[in-house]
């Protein structure tokens, strides 16, 4: 059995920090979880920001564009696509009971509702789609995105900050158990998807 190693996966995030890519890269990836995979991207954030101190601010704010990005396009996808493709999104992003309960929580609590998917683990998918069906106001929409995900990314640069060397230590030793698990979690969801 080999032992892990924890400077490999410090390695791999000093690389991916170098590259001229990782930013643009990081944008795309936080749009994905948005829009497509329900993974939480913290995954990434996480060890990226401990592993680079410096930037953890440019990290949270790309991630935050990212999804921003995407928010505004599942919005519209809402708006646009739900009449002719309605039933097909909805059971790709959660079924209609999810969108049925989500569209009246819109209704009858619209910002809250938004703000909490937002700071939550919860997939905002199914709350993009009712959002854009239901009319919501499209500028209210972004703002409580735009706040409740701004408190989750720049709320884990502070803890970041604030945990410093003990959570890096923590994410060296078990990087590759919490690899597996999410790797896990993203075939069940793919398998379930398209099954």
């Amino acid at each position: 059995m080999t032992k892990h190693n924890p400077l490999a996966a410090q390695t791999w995030l000093d690389r991916l920090d170098r590259s001229s890519y990782a930013l643009p890269l990081l944008f795309m990836l936080s749009m994905a979880e948005t829009l497509i995979i329900p993974i939480p991207i913290e995954a990434i954030l996480i060890p990226w920001m401990l592993s680079q101190a410096r930037r953890r601010w440019t990290i949270a704010t790309v991630a935050l564009a990212g999804n921003l990005t995407a928010a505004a396009l599942g919005y519209w996808l809402g708006v646009l696509a739900m009449e002719q493709w309605g039933d097909t999104l909805i059971s790709f992003f959660g079924g209609a009971e999810a969108y049925d309960s989500f569209s009246s929580e819109i209704e009858d609590n619209g910002f809250k509702a938004i703000l909490a998917v937002g700071i939550t683990p919860t997939p905002l998918q199914i709350a993009m789609l009712a959002a854009g069906a239901t009319g919501y106001s499209f500028l209210l929409f972004l703002l409580a995105v735009g706040i409740s995900r701004s408190t989750r990314y720049y709320g884990l640069a502070l803890l970041v900050h604030f945990a410093g060397d003990k959570a890096l230590q923590l994410w060296q030793r078990y990087s590759k158990q919490i690899g597996a698990v999410l790797l896990l979690l993203v075939i069940g969801w793919l398998w379930f998807q398209f099954r």
